[in-house]
C-alpha cells in the first residue's frame, strides 16, 4: 500500500488546508503551515528544522508533530518515529496519523491502522482514509465503506475517490455521486472514471437528448483530467476531436499523452499524421509505441513496410503485433503471404487468426480454401465469419448456394449482407426480387446498390422506370415534344458513365430519339470501343443514315464478327447493292445462322435471291 493519509495542513483549530495535487499518494500531516514549497530554499528548511527540533526539545507538541511530518517525508524513519510518537502521546492526532504512516511504511499495517483509528476519532479525514483503504484491502467492505464515508463526508478528496471506487465495485448508484465529488475537487483519475461512466451512458442513449448532453460532459471531464496530466483521458480526448474533425488540437492531445508514455495515443497520432501525408513521422511514433507494446502500431509498421516492398520488415512487425496480442498481425501475415504466392504460410496464418476468432481470416481462408477447390472445408468458414459478423462472408456464402443451385439459402445470405451495406449483394437481391414478381422489393434493393456504386444496379433502375413512363407527347404536327431527362435516363446515365455497355447503348437510344445525333453517336462509338456489338450495329445504323454507308460498314462488321445477325443482314444488304453478290450471299448465311428468327428469314430469302442472280 503506498503512502496513507494527506499532505496536508494542520492548524490548532482542526482545519485543513488541501495539499497542491490531491491524486498524490496521502502523505504526512505537519502541523504549523510550512510547507517545503513555502520555505523556498534549502538554507530555510534547515534553518526551519532547526528551530522545530529547539522547540520539540523544549516540549512543544506542535514543533514535535511538525519535525517529525518533516523528517517523515524525507524518508528519514527512524528520526521521524520518537517526535510522532511523542506528540501522539500529547493527544496530536496529525501526529497520531502520520504516525500510522510511518508504521505502515515499517510494514506494520495493524499496528499503523491502530494509530490511524485513534486519529480518525478524533476527527482526522486524512487517517479515516487511510483506515477505510486498510479495511479494504483486508475484504472488510462494511468498515470500508464507514471510515472512507467518514473521510469523504468531511471533505476529503481522496476519501471522496477511495468511497466512489467502493461503490463503482459493488454497482451502488451512489457511486458517480462521489465521483463527482472527487471530480469536482481536482481529483484527475475521478475526473477521468466520470468521463468514461458518462461516455458509456451516452453511448448507449446515442439517439436520445441525455446521449448527446451526457457526450459533452464527458468531453469536458476528459478535458479537465487531461490538462491535469492524466495520460488515457487525453488520448480519449484526442479520438473525440479527430471523430469531430478537429485534427490539429487532437494531435495536440494525443502528443501530450503519447509524450506521457501512453503508446495507443503515439499509435493514433502516427495515424493522424499519415493520413496528413507525413509518413516518415507516422512512423516514428508508431516505432515508438510498437516498442512499447502497442500491436496496433506494429501492424501499421508492417503495412508501411510492405507498401515499400520491404516484405522481411514487413513480416517481422507483423510477428510482433502477433507476439502482442494482436490478431491482426497473424491476418496480415497471411495477406503478405498470399500476394507472394505462399499459399500453404497464407493458409497457415489465416487458420491462426481464423481459430482466434478473426472474422475477415475466416472469410480469406474460406476463399482461399473455395480457389483450391475445396468447397466443403471452406462453406463452415464462410458461415463462422459470417455468423461473427462479416459481411463479406456472408454476400460469398450466397454465391456458394447460388452455385449449387439452392436459391432460397442464397437469397437469405445476400439479404443480410445487403441489409449491412454490401452493395453486390443488394444488387443480387434486387435481381431475385424481380425475377419473383416483387417489383417494389426489386427496386428498393436497386436502389441501395446503385446508391453504392454498382453500374448493373443503376442499369437494372433504369430499366424497371423505363418501363413504368408513359410513351412522350406528341405536338400537333406528330413531332415528339422537348421534354427534360427523367429519372430513369438520369439512372441510364450514370451507369453509362461508368462503363456500363447496354447503358451506354440505351443512353445513345435515348439522345437519337431526342434528335441529339451527336451525343447518339458518342455513346454508341463508347459502347461498340469497349466491345458492344449492339452499339457497333446502332452506330453503323447512324452512319448510314448520316450518308456515310462505307464507315457504317465498318462497324456492322464489327457487330457480325461479335455474332450480331441484323448487322450481318445489313452487310449482305450493303454488297447487294455494290453487285458483291458473291460477299452479299456469305453474309446472308451468316445472319441465318446468327437469327433471330425474323432476321434469319429475311436473310433466307436474300440469299436464296442472290444465289439465283449468281447462277444465272
Amino acid at each position: 500500500m503506498d503512502v496513507m493519509g494527506d499532505k496536508v495542513t494542520l492548524f490548532e483549530t482542526g482545519r485543513f488546508v488541501q495539499a497542491s495535487d490531491p491524486e498524490e499518494p496521502s502523505g504526512p500531516e505537519v502541523l504549523g503551515g510550512e510547507t517545503r514549497e513555502e520555505a523556498g530554499t534549502a538554507a530555510d528548511e534547515v534553518a526551519e528544522e532547526a528551530r522545530r527540533r529547539l522547540d520539540a526539545e523544549a516540549g512543544d507538541v506542535e514543533a514535535m508533530s511538525v519535525l517529525g511530518a518533516m523528517l517523515l517525508r524525507r524518508g528519514d524513519l527512524d528520526g521521524a518515529e520518537p517526535h510522532l510518537r511523542a506528540a501522539t502521546a500529547a493527544g496530536d492526532r496529525a501526529a497520531a496519523n502520520n504516525l500510522g504512516v510511518l508504521l505502515h511504511q515499517r510494514g506494520y499495517a495493524e499496528e499503523a491502522a491502530g494509530w490511524w483509528r485513534i486519529a480518525a476519532v478524533a476527527g482526522s479525514a486524512a487517517a479515516a482514509h487511510a483506515l477505510g483503504r486498510h479495511h479494504r484491502e483486508r475484504g472488510d467492505e462494511p468498515a470500508a465503506e464507514y471510515w472512507l464515508r467518514q473521510s469523504a463526508e468531511q471533505g476529503h478528496v481522496l476519501g471522496a475517490y477511495a468511497l466512489a471506487d467502493l461503490l463503482e465495485h459493488r454497482a451502488d448508484a451512489g457511486a458517480e455521486r462521489w465521483m463527482r465529488v472527487a471530480a469536482e475537487r481536482g481529483h484527475r483519475e475521478a475526473a477521468y472514471r466520470l468521463a468514461r461512466a458518462l461516455d458509456r451512458r451516452a453511448a448507449q442513449d446515442q439517439d436520445g437528448d441525455n446521449g448527446a448532453g451526457g457526450a459533452q460532459e464527458a468531453e469536458q471531464w476528459y478535458r479537465q483530467a487531461a490538462a491535469r496530466g492524466h495520460r488515457r483521458a487525453a488520448l480519449h480526448l484526442g479520438a473525440i476531436l479527430e471523430k469531430r474533425g478537429e485534427l490539429k488540437e487532437a494531435g495536440r492531445w494525443y502528443l501530450t499523452s503519447a509524450k506521457d508514455g501512453e503508446a495507443r495515443a503515439a499509435c493514433a497520432l502516427g495515424f493522424l499524421l499519415r493520413d496528413a501525408g507525413d509518413t516518415e513521422s507516422a512512423a516514428v511514433w508508431w516505432l515508438r509505441a510498437a516498442q512499447d507494446g502497442d500491436g496496433n502500431a506494429a501492424n501499421a509498421l508492417g503495412a508501411l513496410h510492405a507498401e515499400r516492398g520491404e516484405t522481411q520488415t514487413a513480416e517481422r512487425w507483423y510477428r510482433a503485433a502477433m507476439d502482442a496480442g494482436d490478431v491482426n498481425g497473424a491476418y496480415n501475415l497471411g495477406l503478405l503471404c498470399a500476394e507472394q504466392g505462399r499459399t500453404p504460410q497464407a493458409e497457415q496464418w489465416y487458420r491462426r487468426a481464423a481459430y482466434a476468432g478473426h472474422r475477415e481470416a475466416a472469410n480469406a481462408l474460406a476463399i482461399l480454401l473455395l480457389q483450391g477447390g475445396d468447397t466443403t472445408g471452406a462453406e463452415p468458414w464462410f458461415s463462422k465469419a459470417a455468423e461473427a459478423g462479416s459481411v463479406d462472408a456472408a454476400f460469398n456464402l450466397g454465391i456458394l448456394y447460388a452455385g449449387r443451385d439452392l436459391e432460397t439459402e442464397a437469397l437469405r445470405w445476400y439479404e443480410r449482407a445487403a441489409a449491412a451495406g454490401h452493395t453486390e449483394a443488394a444488387l443480387q437481391v434486387g435481381i431475385a426480387r424481380l425475377r419473383a414478381g416483387d417489383e417494389q422489393e426489386a427496386e428498393r434493393h436497386l436502389r441501395c446498390a446503385a446508391g453504392g456504386g454498382s453500374a448493373e444496379a443503376a442499369y437494372r433502375l433504369a430499366t424497371v422506370l423505363d418501363a413504368r413512363r408513359p410513351p412522350p407527347p406528341e405536338h400537333e404536327l406528330g413531332e415528339s415534344a422537348v421534354h427534360e431527362k427523367t429519372e430513369c435516363e438520369e439512372w441510364y446515365e450514370r451507369a453509362a458513365d461508368q462503363g456500363h455497355r447496354r447503358a451506354q447503348v440505351r443512353v445513345g437510344m435515348l439522345a437519337a430519339a431526342r434528335g441529339d445525333v451527336v451525343e447518339a453517336a458518342r455513346w454508341y462509338r463508347t459502347a461498340a470501343e469497349a466491345g458492344s456489338r449492339n452499339g457497333a450495329f446502332n452506330l453503323g445504323l447512324l452512319l448510314a443514315r448520316e450518308g456515310s454507308e462505307p464507315e457504317a460498314a465498318v462497324w456492322w462488321t464489327r457487330a457480325a464478327d461479335a455474332g450480331h445477325g441484323r448487322a450481318a443482314l445489313r452487310l449482305a444488304l450493303v454488297y447487294a447493292r455494290r453487285g458483291e453478290l458473291a460477299e452479299g450471299q456469305r453474309w446472308a448465311d451468316r445472319a441465318v445462322a446468327l437469327g433471330p428468327a425474323e432476321v434469319a428469314e429475311r436473310a433466307a430469302r436474300l440469299r436464296d435471291a442472290l444465289r439465283e442472280e449468281l447462277s444465272a
